[in-house]
């Protein structure tokens, strides 16, 4: 975030700045984001690069649609190519740690909380409900519901963010209600990532 921050406020690159702001809202541009989002998520890589050309550029809701159509896109992408792979792909580690807790508990709520906690890797969840072939329609929803949750955090709190800083007015109760809502979600990301760890080691 720091070097973001430095980066977007150089001298030096002001100019491209300028340039990046105004190109983005070209229809080719937003396409070609999107799509770049959703074949990154599809083959198992992170989704983040898709985040920060997206949040920082548009209004927080534009940004949570657009981040949500890609994410749910990829995430479709990478259940369908699991699938395929079926008993040719032994999974280990956190993704079959995923996996037989979704043979237990595949609804719902339980595949929204997996997806809105931060640093929980989406491309584990996508991949190992397409090896066990969980209900499409469940996977979907909960996609759709679950990461509209999150964006819509990390982009108001990125635009929130950047927005303050070049009004230089960064204590507004708008500005600072998702920065609190982001930290929150990170500390029970980080807590139920350690669960899921030391239940892994035994």
């Amino acid at each position: 975030m720091l070097t973001y921050l430095w980066l977007w406020y150089s001298p030096d690159l002001m100019a491209f700045k300028l340039w990046a702001s105004q190109a983005s809202h070209h229809p080719v541009v937003i396409i070609g984001v999107m799509l770049t989002m959703a074949i990154t998520l599809a083959i198992g890589l992170p989704g983040s690069i898709g985040l920060w050309l997206i949040a920082p550029f548009y209004p927080p809701l534009i940004a949570t649609l657009m981040l949500t159509i890609s994410s749910v896109v990829g995430a479709l992408g990478a259940y369908q190519l699991a699938a395929r792979a079926g008993r040719r792909w032994n999974p280990s580690g956190l993704t079959l740690k995923v996996m037989q807790m979704l043979e237990q508990r595949s609804d719902l709520m339980t595949q929204c909380a997996l997806r809105v906690l931060p640093g929980f890797p989406h491309s584990v969840i996508n991949f190992a409900a397409g090896l066990r072939n969980i209900s499409i329609k469940t996977f979907l929803l909960a996609a759709t519901l679950g990461l509209a949750v999150k964006w819509v955090v990390y982009s108001s709190a990125i635009y929130g963010a950047l927005e303050a800083i070049e009004e230089e007015d960064a204590l507004q109760f708008d500005v600072v209600l998702p920065l609190i809502a982001l930290a929150l979600l990170l500390l029970i990301g980080a807590w139920f990532r350690r669960r899921v760890d030391a239940a892994r080691k035994s």
